[in-house]
């Protein structure tokens, strides 16, 4: 050691570590979008692709108002447009290479210099032809196309004369070529990509996020998607969790009461679950009631420091109508309420314009633990357990040694102080027990931390007791 001689100073690390961030409900939306309307003409497929705006959504993966095609074009409008939150995640599996239909050769006529097309969203050339084949016009000279429409349009400066016939061959997107395995996914045995939901892992490497919320609109009805989206959020990474919000298909269960016997058929009984019926409505737009209480969620987290603390339950969606394979549905409060018994979120229109009425995971009624069964109660347990791990990461593999025990309990303690006198918990405490410690264990590097916690129920039920009394009528005589 160098020989010193005077006054130094050092540093060493603090022994409390700040908490890191965790977005509460961070969306992770898998499904198809229009990429080959992309600035470029070339979108992502099969990439984890993260965007901050509606503009940078639509440049990156394009968009149109065909919802029922491009499900992710649905999710874009709401959660940017309605409920004016950021950011959310979007895995597209559509690939115009790969779901595409050729259509071949065909005469067809003009009329008002314009040929309608059995196709829109056109991909690469539209080749015509003269009737007899002899001559081959030329698009933006002879021709033009609308691609998106499906129209091609004479050019009065060109060489096709009004009212001609002509031979025309086109390839067209067919998202319709899309199937529940393509938004499962998974992985490429030669190359070792992943495709679809098994992407949901690339998000926190690539974007040091979280996820918070799994959606699937217009896929998470097929029970092959449920089934992994719900594996998904219950291990991310192998140490991250979050929640699937899954809707019942509206066009199989088109009455309230039919509902609960679909959710227990298809295996929609999982605390990592929120399970929605039927769809929303805001004017002529119509949503997958998954993808507006994604934005719902999102919103009251945003309310609330970004801590899931709060349930979405009685809070407004952006709807001005609620529907079952396009017919109007009008729930009563006892018949919202029968939903809800059995696990499952609607909308109500009672007391406040359209709400959220649901407080249960998929779980209940058969699983009453309120960790697993209450939406808020189970989320704040997630972000709580995510927001430990992320803190503590880089504790690991310091030397397990009283002050690095002391350091993280202490740490992890006073953070839930805080989120008590804030009321986010009603109390918490967190404990270096020794009898679940065991030597052995230690001895192998494991060390455990026991949290106790206890985040507020929802108040579901508020009972006003009346009772008559007759000792009042002493008031006339006073």
């Amino acid at each position: 050691m160098t020989y010193r001689h005077g006054v130094y100073a050092s540093q060493m690390p603090t022994s409390i570590t700040p908490p890191r961030r965790v977005s509460a409900s961070l969306p992770v939306v898998v499904g198809t979008a229009p990429v080959h309307l992309a600035k470029g003409g070339a979108g992502p497929v099969n990439k984890v692709t993260m965007a901050y705006t509606y503009a940078e959504a639509v440049e990156l993966l394009g968009y149109s108002d065909a919802w029922e095609k491009y499900t992710l074009c649905e999710f874009i409008y709401s959660h940017f447009a309605l409920f004016a939150l950021a950011p959310i995640v979007f895995i597209n599996v559509f690939d115009p290479a790969v779901h595409k239909a050729d259509v071949a050769e065909g005469a067809a006529t003009f009329a008002d210099d314009e040929i309608k097309l059995d196709h829109g969203d056109l991909l690469g050339p539209v080749v015509v032809t003269s009737s007899d084949k002899s001559t081959t016009y030329v698009e933006d000279t002879d021709y033009e196309v609308d691609r998106i429409a499906g129209v091609i349009r004479r050019m009065a400066t060109g060489s096709i004369t009004a009212g001609d016939t002509i031979n025309r061959a086109y390839t067209y997107a067919d998202p319709s070529k899309v199937t529940a395995a393509d938004i499962v996914g998974g992985v490429d045995s030669e190359t070792g990509a992943l495709t679809g939901l098994e992407l949901v892992n690339e998000v926190f490497p690539k974007y040091r996020l979280v996820p918070g919320l799994i959606v699937a609109p217009g896929w998470s009805s097929a029970s092959t998607v449920s089934a992994v989206m719900t594996a998904k959020a219950k291990t991310i990474n192998g140490l991250f969790s979050c929640k699937a919000i899954i809707d019942i298909d509206d066009a199989t269960v088109t009455r309230y009461s039919d509902a609960p016997e679909y959710k227990n058929q298809n295996n929609l009984t999982d605390p990592a679950q929120v399970v929605c019926w039927p769809r929303v409505k805001l004017g002529k737009k119509t949503f997958h009631m998954s993808t507006q209480l994604a934005g719902l969620m999102a919103r009251v987290d945003a309310d609330n420091e970004d801590i899931p603390y709060a349930s979405p339950s009685n809070h407004n969606f952006q709807m001005d109508a609620m529907v079952a394979n396009g017919n109007e549905v009008w729930l009563q409060p006892e018949q919202a309420n029968y939903l809800n018994g059995n696990g499952i979120v609607t909308a109500l229109n009672f007391i406040g314009g359209w709400k959220c009425w649901g407080n249960r995971t998929a779980c209940y009624p058969a699983n009453t633990d309120p960790k697993d069964s209450w939406i808020s109660v189970s989320r704040m347990f997630t972000w709580v357990g995510n927001t430990l791990i992320l803190s503590h990461w880089s504790r690991v593999d310091a030397p397990a040694k009283r002050r690095l025990i002391e350091t993280i309990r202490d740490s992890a303690q006073m953070w839930l102080d805080g989120l008590v006198s804030r009321q986010f918990l009603l109390g918490a405490r967190v404990e270096f027990q020794a009898d679940e410690n065991a030597v052995t264990d230690m001895m192998d590097g494991i060390s455990r931390f026991h949290v106790y916690m206890t985040p507020p129920s929802p108040a579901r039920e508020i009972d006003f007791i009346q009772e008559y009394d007759s000792a009042y009528f002493s008031t006339l005589f006073a």
